[in-house]
């Protein structure tokens, strides 16, 4: 597991592996099963999450009882309230399992510690935090800019791996379609 957390960082930066080793310190793996819930609408959020392996979504359910799907996570992707978590306040978003998943979670308290020791890490969390937010900006951008059927096409062209995980009926509500025009769509 740990082998997954120094190639993704190792993508990034180059640590030896002693500086891998104190990196590590600074995480806690978690395993969880599939539905569970990691963060709950409501609730503090006092991790960040490195998936190593499963699938998780980020939700937000309104006061109608909908639910919107703000994002997907799997293997080597980031996700977390992350409002919530830089700003220690309660959740807006729910976290759960759509697989069983195995994470690294790392506390607000560490990643501010391991930024301020490590320069390397600082400029990790820092090329993370910018991707992060760019592809928030292009997910906006498609809302606003592509219609339903260029939506799908998008994802599925970005993420094919992702889309042959994913059930329809999520999907569905991440592009912001009905499962029938999903059907639609993917026909």
């Amino acid at each position: 597991m740990k082998e997954k957390l120094k190639e993704h960082i190792d993508n990034v930066i180059s640590l030896t592996d002693d500086e891998f080793s104190l990196v590590l310190a600074h995480f806690t793996l978690e395993k969880h099963k599939k539905n569970d819930f990691i963060i709950q609408e409501g609730e503090a959020v006092t991790q960040c999450y490195f998936v190593v392996a499963g699938l998780l979504k980020l939700v937000h359910d309104d006061q109608n009882g909908k639910q919107h799907i703000v994002s997907f996570a799997m293997e080597d992707w980031w996700e977390s309230d992350f409002s919530a978590y830089f700003s220690q306040t309660k959740a807006k978003m729910s976290l759960q399992c759509i697989e069983n998943t195995v994470v690294y979670a790392i506390s607000l308290k560490n990643y501010q510690k391991l930024s301020r020791e490590s320069p390397k890490m600082q400029r990790f969390f820092l090329e993370k935090a910018n991707s992060g937010h760019i592809a928030s900006q292009n997910r906006i951008l498609s809302f606003l800019t592509s219609n339903a059927k260029e939506r799908y096409e998008q994802l599925l062209k970005q993420y094919p791996l992702l889309m042959q995980r994913v059930p329809k009926t999520l999907l569905a509500s991440y592009l912001g379609v009905s499962r029938e025009t999903l059907s639609r769509l993917s026909s």
